[in-house]
């Protein structure tokens, strides 16, 4: 927005105050877009399955130590060494690759 206020007064002024104007407008928008930038970059977005660590889920197929549990209406393949029946509920505590490492709760 500010870089075409910047061409507006450079067409509506005159004299060296549109050049003036213009670069200070300009200027003012590097800044904006610096800001802008080191604000969206520390943004970051976890995806995939971190997202699902800590996470209940319920075990589909018994999980003696690999089985099937549904989490957030998806079917995943998960490993729990203490074991888990069909039905029981289970907590991500981490993953190894795209098998969901869980406990019991």
């Amino acid at each position: 927005m500010l870089i075409v206020l910047a061409i507006v007064l450079l067409l509506l002024l005159d004299g060296p105050w549109n050049w003036i104007a213009f670069i200070v407008v300009t200027l003012l928008w590097f800044v904006e877009l610096y800001g802008w930038s080191r604000t969206v970059r520390k943004n970051r977005r976890v995806v995939g399955a971190e997202t699902l660590i800590g996470q209940t889920a319920v075990v589909t197929e018994p999980c003696r130590p690999v089985g099937q549990v549904r989490l957030a209406g998806e079917i995943w393949e998960a490993r729990c060494q203490a074991g888990a029946g069909e039905g029981d509920q289970v907590r991500v505590i981490g993953r190894d690759k795209l098998t969901l490492v869980v406990e019991p709760v």
